[in-house]
């Protein structure tokens, strides 16, 4: 709270080289990229750190193989290599894993054509996962029992990505980073519109949870709102080539359904990919793709239900899954960037490649589309923009992504091993402690390890089946700029994608968590969270 606060009185009639509205992955990494670059940069969100879209994808970073259909290959070869260079720069946290691909009977091209389109999204990715492998109805089977082959044609297994943790704190990731290079972020911040004058934008914000407005100058105004894009540029006046359509994806988490490792890949009944993927001791299904008009979406019965029925009827499951098993769900709109301001699109082929419109005249930039795949990009894009709209880069080449080096991480390895860290892994933990703490905080994982030397006791789990110690929820009070303790529970961890509500709420050590995250304010910011999720929950009954 304390950083937040501290933020949110910096804003207050500042002044800045840049001002970048909305935390979502596009908003983050350029903050990220210009922050490390020496511009003067502040950012804002009218909620939290990646709320809409970058906390409710399927936690994938992947090539995107479906674009082949519609012979994008230029796009197909640009998110491969951006794919590859997240695998290389988060070696921890974005991972190869196997998809395990079945086709039924009767689907729009037969098994083996689609399996050649493996083979060359393989060659396109330059060799760097492992091979693809056709795979009879029987073979499907021998891998994994789990799936129905009743009608199946045939299948595959090939390679790609996914995010290890979840797609928000990736994204906050970025965000950290932004504020270690000096960028002034803040969240539950909104903007209520800008006007350009004497060649400044003076942008009037709020702060949601004071309530106080306050005015911030900068030279440049990126509006990376994400879903919100096109409604704030209304506010700006300003006119773009691009707009948005929207598509609501829906996915639920269930208990772990099956023992595999690979992400079984479907077409569901309504043609698009559906997935069963794994999420440690739970599993991830889904996706709806529906088309919304606006951004402002909620998980509808039918939403539930599309995504069951298709799960029981793909799969050999002892019983069906039922709406009892949800333990939690996910529902979002990506943003479909589309070109021109009339006519109507095929939206379902539009892809989630991105756009940058730039105001030269005004220096404005809106961010349309993206994905996660393809947010390392984006971030050096927008830097080149802002230095050939007359903005001072100091450090243009300074690398501002990736892992620290491996001296930094065969340190921390070597205090770990020294004071015994793995045999402190709780039995309900997925991996061993050395391997969390690196993936999530790098170079401040090193003082988690001294926290523990002082106080063994923060070593210990606060919520029991979370995978969060007494330390990370220190240190979360301390850099990770928690508002609301959902804020920590379903974006800076994924506690309650995995834990049900009523367990949270009634773990023992959650009273104590909050008084960490929030002092004299713990028990105030535990009802709101219990009233709010209760709300959420009455509505979607």
């Amino acid at each position: 709270m304390e950083l937040r606060a501290s933020n949110v009185s910096k804003l207050r009639d500042g002044y800045f080289d840049v001002l970048i509205l909305g935390g979502g992955i596009n908003g983050a990494v350029s903050a990220a990229s210009l922050a490390a670059k020496g511009v003067k940069v502040a950012l804002v969100d009218k909620g939290d750190f990646a709320g809409l879209t970058s906390s409710n994808s399927s936690n994938l970073a992947w090539g995107g193989i479906k674009y082949l259909e519609n012979h994008e290959y230029l796009l197909v070869d640009k998110l491969c290599r951006s794919r590859n260079h997240l695998m290389r720069s988060y070696p921890s946290t974005v991972k190869e894993i196997r998809f395990l691909t079945t086709i039924q009977k009767g689907f729009r091209l037969p098994a083996f054509v689609v399996y050649l389109g493996t083979i060359l999204y393989w060659i396109i990715g330059r060799f760097v996962t492992r091979a693809p492998k056709y795979l009879s109805p029987a073979g499907l089977s021998k891998r994994e029992e789990v799936i129905n082959t009743s009608r199946a044609a045939g299948g595959f297994e090939y390679s790609d990505c996914y995010l290890y943790d979840n797609d928000a704190r990736f994204v906050f990731n970025f965000i950290r980073t932004s504020l270690n290079y000096g960028c002034i972020a803040a969240n539950y911040v909104e903007s209520l519109g800008a006007q350009r004058k004497g060649g400044l934008w003076h942008s009037t914000l709020k702060d949601t949870i004071s309530g106080d407005t306050f005015t911030v100058r900068s030279r440049v105004l990126i509006n990376a709102c994400g879903p919100y894009v096109d409604q704030h540029n209304k506010l700006t006046g300003q006119q773009t080539e691009h707009r948005h359509l929207f598509s609501k994806g829906v996915h639920l988490i269930v208990d772990r359904i099956c023992d595999t490792q690979r992400i079984l890949t479907f077409f569901a009944s309504d043609g698009r990919l559906f997935f069963v993927i794994p999420m440690g001791p739970k599993t991830c299904i889904g996706t709806t793709d529906t088309q919304e008009s606006s951004p402002e979406v909620e998980l509808t019965a039918a939403d539930r239900q599309f995504v069951l029925d298709n799960v029981n009827a793909l799969l050999k499951l002892e019983r069906p899954l039922t709406a009892a098993d949800v333990i939690a769900e996910r529902c979002g709109v990506r943003p479909l960037a589309l070109k021109g301001r009339d006519g109507v699109a095929d939206w379902v082929k539009l892809s989630r490649k991105h756009a940058i419109d730039i105001n030269n005249k005004d220096q404005h930039l809106s961010i349309f589309g993206g994905k996660l795949t393809d947010c390392l990009n984006v971030g050096d894009e927008v830097s080149e923009i802002i230095a050939k709209l007359g903005i001072a880069v100091p450090f243009p080449d300074k690398r501002w992504y990736g892992e620290p080096g491996n001296s930094v991480k065969e340190e921390f390895m070597h205090q770990a091993k020294l004071m015994g860290l793995d045999d402190m892994t709780d039995a309900s933990s997925s991996e061993p402690l050395t391997q969390r703490l690196w993936r999530r905080y790098g170079r401040s994982a090193i003082e988690m390890l001294e926290m523990i030397r002082e106080d063994p006791s923060c070593a210990e789990l606060l919520i029991e089946n979370a995978e969060y110690l007494r330390c990370e929820i220190e240190h979360a009070a301390r850099r990770e700029m928690i508002t609301k303790l959902e804020d920590f529970l379903r974006r800076r961890s994924k506690i309650s994608l995995v834990v049900r509500r009523d367990e949270i709420i009634n773990a023992p050590g959650l009273k104590e968590a909050c008084e960490i995250l929030f002092g004299d304010e713990a028990e105030a910011k535990l009802q709101e969270y219990v009233e709010a999720t209760a709300e959420r929950r009455a509505s979607d009954v």
